[in-house]
């Protein structure tokens, strides 16, 4: 019988791919443990493995270069060839062969032969492994076939497979010609090579299967929650079937007690109202029992399309390698929160954002080793990729400890390519500046936002993140370095929604934006011109009212209830969200957009209601983005001449992007001129370039607080009289004395702020 090889080229294809990963990280470790016996064993054996079911499988171009690594190995293995850089170098493309060769399998391509690089790179292994041996074998071995396996892996390459714990699983086939039938019964432990039980318990399913399940689990979700509308249904015939009951009891008290038709109504209504509310008991508690099947059917679907996000991240430690060799440099990748799982479809496309970001910290971020140690770091960067769970989202940080992302280069090329007016660039802070990395357009070939001649920038990077529900923002520190932080829902199957209505619309908010929700009085938020704010925990937030961003026309009158607020955040951006009210919260299918409604900026997706109603999915960064605008829109205010041409410059220094605006706004509107920074560093440097007539600051700061600011510009001579302002939420009287004596003009609690205290405290001290 012919052997047939197309039924195990997926499992071949999947185990091959396992191995390689594996002689991957094994190498890594190598190159900084090169007498680590155990780890040259690991990785001769999964070359050994490869080399055995390649040549079953009649791959021969594959076993051809996974034996003369092997050989290379055995050499190593027998201390005939010492490891170096350039065996590693040798090895990794060895390694780079084998998995393009598997790529062409998997592709259903038919590999007779290896290519004439492949072959070339053959001769220079087999070459390495001979060489330092005197006149002694290598130590070949025939094509037996290695009796090893795992019975574990970490997870699939994305839009391959997907593995996970179910039932014992079987041994490959065998890839040979064997009799149609025996005679010779043969023993279990005889039969690894052909089909039979092994000891693990694992099985492969397709991952487009699983997809399809995972789809029809969100439909059976949906489902659920039309179910639990006609339950509302039932309960409301249930009552109308005791107020009938009840209605009738007060007739039938008047009528004539012999009247049979009366009596028989009587017992009709009782009947009826009796039956309807055994109907709605024995619904209740169906839907219940559905619920909780529905919920654990929900939990187990999407639990087998998550995967550790080992899987994306371990493979970075051959990129970062590979990167910082050939820039010259050396780096080490620190990886933690590996074992956090995450949907398995948002996995498959954070990987090449990702790889975009490592490459930018090791091209611009990580110095040269000479330029390290003259900075007094290590000649070895670090790059450090954590991830963990919080709350509902997988946080996932990219650090570096390089010279960090150069704010001044930022500015000018914003400038240049004019995506800002210097005015506005001016009122900026640092970290607002940084944020501009994701303008489309920032990405230069002098710049930190190029991607080493990839044409993609980080605004590609930001909107892929969004694409998937998620957030992304970034914080740098001259000379220490820079992180980016990206936050992702766990999946993207099913989606927490809060359905809201405004101005007799009703909406769908993805609930992971969404910090809290408050009731508040009107007189609760703070005016500011034409803006709107409230105190929360000592910050400002803030507010609009929804209907404004998205449009709608206003109801007429005015509404003095309390305001029910969405408290929104994305990245370091906070926004209240005024609603008209909350109408349920479920655990929801986006559907997309149709095509020609998908260029809605505003407009996320779509989902059906229990009602079989069609609501909108807002895009909460947008709608920040929106709110922005609108709250920009300031009325100029009647400004005297004297004060236009006097026009006051101040500094404002808060690390809240939200309080910094507010009392910008508030300073504006007076006539004065403002610039911001968010801490105390940033405040002294750009007090130290540019003489203001005021100093505004928070006292509770990174890097430095507001007492330090006071008391380094009381050095400088000259801010010796410059009036300076603390504002901060610390009100005892020590606190205030403490400022006072480090040389604060004026001390005002963030508990009474409003526009009044500071506008009259800036005339006080100013005019």
């Amino acid at each position: 019988m012919t052997f047939d090889k197309s039924k195990f080229i997926s499992r071949f294809v999947d185990e091959a791919r396992e191995h390689v990963q594996r002689i991957n990280e094994g190498l890594l470790s190598l190159e900084k443990h090169p007498n680590d016996a155990e780890t040259v064993n690991a990785v001769f054996r999964s070359a050994h493995t490869i080399k055995g079911s390649s040549r079953m499988m009649r791959l021969i171009p594959i076993s051809e270069v996974a034996h003369k690594i092997e050989d290379l190995l055995q050499a190593v293995r027998q201390g005939k060839v010492r490891p170096s850089p350039e065996i590693s170098d040798l090895l990794f493309k060895g390694v780079d062969a084998v998995e393009a060769l598997i790529d062409r399998v998997a592709a259903g391509e038919e590999i007779e032969e290896a290519p004439a690089d492949a072959q070339t790179l053959c001769d220079a292994l087999g070459k390495a492994a001979a060489g330092a041996a005197t006149g002694e074998t290598t130590g070949e071995t025939t094509g037996e076939t290695t009796g090893e396996t795992t019975g574990e892996t970490t997870g699939e390459t994305p839009g391959e497979t997907i593995e996970k714990k179910e039932q014992a699983t079987e041994c490959p086939e065998p890839p040979k010609e064997v009799p149609a039938a025996s005679s010779t019964p043969q023993k279990p432990e005889d039969r690894c090579s052909e089909k039979a039980p092994r000891g693990d318990d694992t099985i492969r399913i397709s991952s487009d299967k699983l997809d399809d399940l995972i789809k029809l689990m969100g439909e059976i979700v949906s489902g659920h929650n039309r179910v639990k509308q006609r339950l509302t249904e039932a309960a409301r015939i249930e009552k109308t079937a005791w107020l009938m009951v009840e209605r009738f009891a007060e007739f039938e008290r008047g009528a004539d007690p012999s009247d049979r038709l009366v009596a028989d109504m009587g017992r009709l209504v009782q009947s009826l109202h009796g039956t309807s509310k055994e109907f709605l008991t024995d619904f209740k508690e169906e839907v219940n029992i559905q619920g909780l099947l529905t919920a654990d059917l929900q939990d187990q679907s999407l639990k087998m399309r998550m995967l550790p996000l080992s899987t994306l991240f371990e493979p970075f430690r051959r990129t970062v390698r590979n990167l910082a060799r050939a820039s010259g440099k050396e780096v080490d990748l620190i990886i933690s929160g590996e074992e956090t799982e995450l949907d398995k479809k948002i996995i498959e496309k954070i990987g090449d954002p990702l790889v975009h970001m490592i490459r930018n910290s090791i091209d611009h971020g990580i110095e040269s080793p000479e330029a390290r140690r003259a900075a007094g770091k290590p000649e070895t960067g670090v790059i450090r990729l954590s991830a963990r769970y919080e709350g509902g989202n997988v946080l996932i940080d990219l650090s570096d400890d390089g010279q960090g992302i150069p704010v001044d280069r930022i500015a000018e090329t914003a400038l240049k390519k004019n995506l800002m007016r210097k005015n506005d660039l001016d009122a900026l802070t640092d970290a607002e500046i940084v944020n501009l990395i994701f303008l489309p357009g920032m990405s230069t070939a002098e710049m930190i936002t190029n991607l080493s001649g990839r044409g993609v920038g980080m605004d590609v990077v930001k909107r892929n993140i969004e694409e998937l529900k998620g957030t992304v923002g970034v914080r740098t520190s001259a000379g220490k370095g820079a992180a980016i932080h990206i936050r992702l829902p766990l999946t993207m199957a099913i989606v927490h929604v809060l359905i809201v209505r405004v101005r007799g619309m009703t909406f769908a908010i993805p609930a992971n934006y969404i910090d809290e929700i408050v009731r508040a009085a009107p007189d609760r938020l703070i005016s500011v011109v034409d803006k709107r704010a409230i105190r929360l925990r000592e910050q400002l937030i803030p507010v609009v009212d929804l209907g404004d961003v998205l449009g709608l026309p206003a109801p007429p009158g005015s509404d003095e209830a309390d305001l029910l607020i969405l408290i929104a955040s994305v990245g370091g951006d906070q926004l209240g969200m005024v609603v008209d009210g909350l109408a349920n919260e479920e655990e929801m299918v986006i559907k997309m957009m149709p095509a020609h409604l998908r260029s809605l900026p505003l407009v996320a997706g779509a989902i059906i209601s229990g009602k079989n109603e069609v609501f909108n999915v807002l895009h909460i960064p947008k709608i920040i983005e929106a709110a922005r605008e609108i709250r920009g829109r300031v009325a100029e205010p009647e400004i005297a001449p004297d004060r236009e041409k006097a026009k006051p410059h101040i500094l404002v220094v808060d690390d809240s992007a939200s309080t910094r605006e507010i009392e910008k706004a508030i300073l504006e509107s007076y006539g004065y001129e403002v610039s911001i920074a968010g801490d105390g560093r940033e405040g002294l440097d750009k007090a130290r370039r540019f003489q203001y007539d005021l100093v505004i600051t928070d006292v509770e700061m990174p890097n430095m607080d507001g007492f330090a600011l006071t008391e380094n510009l009381r050095r400088e001579d000259a801010y010796q009289e410059t009036p300076i302002i603390l504002v901060t939420s610390l009100d005892r009287e020590e606190d205030k004395r403490r400022g006072i004596s480090a040389g604060a003009d004026a001390y005002i609690v963030k508990g009474s702020f409003d526009q009044t205290t500071l506008i009259d405290s800036v005339q006080n001290l100013i005019g």
